[in-house]
């Protein structure tokens, strides 16, 4: 029960990211993504002393933190933010279907296969409800994609390297920021920030880059993923909802006909054991 309160928590702030990514489109990604995993670090620097782990081990964690987060920015600027939130949010279903690939005690069955499939089915309708499968913005897709991949196999990976303490993320964090703010010198326009955007910035690097890291990582640690992965699908209607809230669009009959496959798809995905 504690693995699954630690996941909600994670989930509740997560459900925020893409809103917060979008009214911060204004700022270059390696910029954004930098100063929020900075930011985010920040309550596990008293717990420096616990940084001591393998270099493996901090790859693993600059993959999962960096990779994720500016892929997910990525397409959230050209795709359709409704729907890129849709399909990036099958990383919940990926962590089911792969687990069996990373944890030896798993297997893949059927229904796991089914699910994926139906999964995907679900990520294709939310692409053609964005009204174009070509052309301009639609490689933004792919992005959105990665990066679930990235999270999934992040994920699953931190059971696979020799266990670390969980302030440690707060390292992962750390170095994924410098390297992404050192990427924005090098590679971004510069830009002012007011203070709205900073307060904003701050939001997103306490909350869904900083605090749902630590909880998200205590869950792994002490639950079984196939069921976190299944109380994971509470974040995309969640963080659509108040998307939509956010760009000021309606529901539609494609976004919820794919939430409903994607979801549905995660629910049998974890039913058979």
């Amino acid at each position: 029960m504690s693995a699954n309160l630690y996941a909600l928590g994670a989930i509740g702030l997560w459900a925020t990211l893409a809103s917060l990514g979008v009214s911060l489109s204004h700022v270059p990604p390696f910029l954004l993504t930098g100063l929020a995993l900075v930011i985010g670090s920040i309550p596990a620097w008293p717990l420096v002393k616990q940084w001591k782990i393998p270099a493996s081990t901090l790859a693993v964690g600059i993959y999962g933190l960096f990779g994720f987060h500016f892929l997910l920015f990525i397409a959230l600027r050209h795709a359709p933010p409704v729907e890129a939130n849709l399909v990036n949010y099958l990383w919940p279903l990926l962590i089911v279907v792969m687990a069996p690939l990373f944890l030896a005690d798993m297997r893949v069955k059927a229904a796991h296969i089914a699910a994926a499939m139906a999964g995907f089915a679900g990520a294709a309708i939310a692409i053609l409800g964005g009204g174009s499968t070509g052309g301009g913005w639609a490689w933004g897709y792919l992005p959105a994609i990665g990066s679930a991949f990235i999270w999934a196999s992040y994920s699953l990976l931190t059971r696979r390297v020799k266990p670390f303490p969980t302030a440690a993320i707060g390292l992962f964090g750390l170095v994924s920021g410098v390297l992404s703010l050192a990427c924005h010198v090098m590679l971004e326009p510069r830009v002012a920030l007011g203070g709205h955007d900073w307060l904003l910035i701050a939001v997103m690097g306490l909350g869904p880059l900083g605090a749902a890291f630590f909880l998200w990582d205590r869950a792994l640690k002490l639950g079984d993923p196939r069921q976190i992965g299944i109380l994971s699908y509470i974040t995309p209607l969640a963080s659509t909802v108040l998307l939509m809230l956010v760009s000021g669009r309606p529901l539609t009959l494609s976004i919820a006909a794919a939430a409903a496959l994607i979801i549905g798809a995660a629910i049998v995905g974890t039913r058979t054991r």
